[in-house]
């Protein structure tokens, strides 16, 4: 009777531990899903999909206005409506006299000044002849991070990519992972970020992404690499064969 007792004690005992292992392994196996799920960022050709194509209007007659940017307004025989310098405001807008605000961002010079000869068309001025000119661009600033030689913030212009933004950080570092490569960058008011492989890049078979004012570039960092590092660092001490 008591060995009886015993077995079945014995028996339960067991079942509680396997439920409670169960319990455990699925716990861990849904972190782990939602870790994977929270961190997973897009590679590849959906990373190019979250940054978008290079911006063609980044050099030329094609450059598209943003905010700081300062421009001047020509109107032929108007010289009281015309001014030779205005800066946008935070949110692209431009203060004019007579028509008040326009806004001009994501414009092209040539496209803003049929937007102000319209508005003064309307009640102010006949067949107005209007010319608007880039005086100065608005600082770009992109941030490097990571294993990069030199981290820290840098003024670029939009004419500014993945690797030239890397060159003004003197190039990854000896410990950097290549293959992780991660831009953030706020699109339509959400931060977003993409994963680009570097060597693909520097290959030719992958394109060399833009990289845009406000853009945050972190180059990852490769274990491997920094414990081969740490092992020619260690081996001149210890003076003799060490297991890498």
């Amino acid at each position: 009777m008591i060995r009886s007792i015993r077995r079945i004690r014995g028996r339960h005992n067991l079942s509680t531990r396997l439920i409670s292992t169960a319990l455990l392994v699925c716990a861990v196996l849904l972190t782990s899903a939602c870790s994977k799920k929270e961190l997973a960022v897009p590679s590849g050709a959906a990373a190019y999909e979250v940054i978008g194509p290079p911006d063609l209007s980044a050099t030329g007659e094609l450059y598209r206005l943003v905010p700081g940017d300062t421009i001047s307004v020509g109107i032929f025989q108007e010289p009281e409506l015309s001014l030779e310098k205005a800066t946008l405001d935070a949110v692209g807008n431009v203060q004019l006299p007579l028509i008040g605000q326009v806004s001009a961002r994501n414009l092209t010079s040539v496209e803003l000044s049929q937007s102000i000869a319209t508005l003064l068309a309307r009640k102010y001025v006949v067949d107005p002849k209007v010319v608007v000119g880039v005086v100065e661009r608005s600082k770009q600033l992109v941030t490097v991070e990571g294993q990069v030689t030199e981290p820290g913030v840098f003024e670029i212009d939009r004419t500014y990519t993945l690797l030239s933004a890397l060159a003004r950080a003197k190039s990854p570092s000896k410990t950097a992972k290549l293959d992780e490569v991660v831009v953030f960058r706020t699109i339509n008011s959400e931060r977003m970020g993409a994963v680009f492989n570097l060597q693909d890049i520097r290959a030719g078979r992958a394109a060399d992404p833009q990289i845009l004012g406000g853009d945050v570039v972190v180059v990852g960092y490769s274990s491997v690499k920094g414990a081969f590092r740490d092992f020619l660092q260690m081996a001149p001490i210890f003076n003799t064969f060490l297991l890498f």
